[in-house]
C-alpha cells in the first residue's frame, strides 16, 4: 500500500512558477515509478511527468518538456514537480500517482493516487 498527499497548488500569473509536493508513504514505494497527471475541466486526465524512484530517470510530456522538472527526495520521501513559465493551459487539478508497471504515461497503469491539488494560471 502506498499513500500519497499532494500540496503546493494555487493561483499564479502566466509566466510564473509553482512547486507541487507529494508526500509518499508505504512499505515498498521505493520500487515504484512516481507520476504527475493533470485534469482540466471537461478533459481527460493526462500524463505530465514521471520519475523512477530507484534510478531517478525522468520522463515528460511534450507539452511540459523544458518548463517542468520532476524530482524526488529520498530522505524526506517526497516527490516534487517544479513548474516554470506557466501558461493558462496548464490550469488543472494535478495528481500524484504511483505504479510498478512499465507503461508510465497511461493513467490506467497507476494503482495509487493522491487527492489532487488545484493549479490555476491567469492570463
Amino acid at each position: 500500500q502506498v499513500q500519497l498527499v499532494e500540496s503546493g497548488g494555487g493561483l499564479v500569473q502566466a509566466g510564473g512558477s509553482l512547486r507541487l509536493s507529494c508526500a509518499v508513504s508505504g512499505r515498498t514505494f521505493r520500487s515504484y515509478t512516481m507520476g504527475w497527471f493533470r485534469q482540466a475541466p471537461g478533459k481527460e486526465r493526462e500524463f505530465v511527468a514521471a520519475i523512477r524512484w530507484s534510478t531517478g530517470i525522468t520522463y515528460y510530456a511534450d507539452s511540459v518538456k523544458g518548463r517542468f522538472t520532476i524530482s524526488r527526495d529520498n530522505a524526506q520521501n517526497m516527490v516534487y514537480l517544479q513548474m516554470n513559465s506557466l501558461k493558462p493551459e496548464d490550469t488543472a487539478v494535478y495528481y500524484c500517482a504511483a505504479t510498478v508497471r512499465l507503461t508510465i504515461a497511461a493513467k490506467m497503469s497507476y494503482d495509487y493516487w493522491g487527492q489532487g491539488t488545484q493549479v490555476t494560471v491567469s492570463s
